[in-house]
């Protein structure tokens, strides 16, 4: 079978105090995501930093630069964004990314699903804030990457589709461990798998230590997985020392041939999601 490997390398959390490995400034992610994509992934899901700060960013211009830097030396591999509400809360900054043409055009935008709670702070997901930005994407011919934390973020999805802002066929990350939200338990996965609409692809992703049972379970289950550092800064469950994008990468690769499979390449992805095919063409299908 083939695996759907979605590398985050960044995220909104690690900083470099935190691990020195985590790519932070426009070279660095494009760097990065180049030598993962020859090591072999399906698609990415970008988040921007601030050079100076390294705190997350909503520029327009900072996704643009990343996009352009990976595009210029790969113009096949899916890209996706996030428009997370963990930092920023108004539509214009959330949406800021999506707006991006042509050639620095996301193929994908993350859409969280309700609002989360984690450790110490919240990523808040009004229900209005939601519809605006799956209506934007569906109107810019961008895929929505759908996040859900549990079974009822999926039921919300489903009231999307109803209400015609949701179009099959969808992808979904299912990321649990999150103190606040669905556990690392084989009965809160089986029932977030169970309750997924038709037509739709999927991956599990896990919370810190969560990271790695959940690829491995995904990968037996012949489905996909999110990896990188930003769920995961560390290599060992005991934590006594901090991973590289590489090593968690490499470890999937590892998992993904013992099982008998083998990574799903960005062009399969793109004709199973209804995407453009890349090399200058991105987003969703016209129609």
């Amino acid at each position: 079978m083939e695996i759907i490997v979605n590398y985050t390398p960044t995220g909104m959390i690690p900083t470099k105090e935190m691990t020195p490995h985590v790519p932070i400034s426009v070279g660095e992610i494009v760097e990065d995501v180049l030598r993962a994509a020859e090591l072999g992934i399906t698609l990415v899901h970008l988040h921007a930093r601030e050079e100076e700060t390294g705190k997350p960013s909503y520029s327009a211009d900072t996704y643009a630069r990343i996009i352009e830097g990976i595009r210029a030396h790969d113009k096949d591999l899916v890209i996706g964004v996030s428009t997370s509400g963990r930092t920023f809360q108004r539509f214009h900054q959330r949406a800021a990314c999506l707006d991006l043409d042509g050639d620095l055009k996301p193929d994908m935008g993350s859409l969280t699903l309700s609002s989360v709670n984690f450790n110490k702070i919240a990523s808040v997901n009004p229900p209005k804030l939601i519809r605006r930005l799956a209506e934007h994407m569906r109107e810019r011919g961008i895929l929505p990457e759908l996040e859900a934390f549990d079974s009822g973020m999926i039921n919300y999805a489903k009231y999307l589709m109803n209400h015609d802002l949701l179009h099959p066929p969808h992808y979904f990350n299912l990321i649990l461990g999150n103190v606040a939200c669905a556990q690392t338990d084989l009965l809160h996965v089986g029932v977030m798998v169970n309750d997924l609409p038709p037509h739709s692809y999927w991956s599990l992703a896990g919370v810190g230590n969560a990271q790695l049972p959940m690829n491995s379970l995904a990968i037996a289950l012949g489905a996909g997985v999110r990896v990188g550092l930003e769920d995961n800064i560390w290599f060992d469950q005991e934590r006594t020392r901090l991973a590289t994008n590489r090593d968690l990468l490499q470890r999937v690769h590892t998992l993904v041939a013992a099982n008998g499979h083998t990574v799903m390449t960005p062009r399969k992805f793109r004709a199973l999601l209804e995407l453009e095919p890349g090399n200058g063409r991105y987003g969703r299908t016209a129609g």
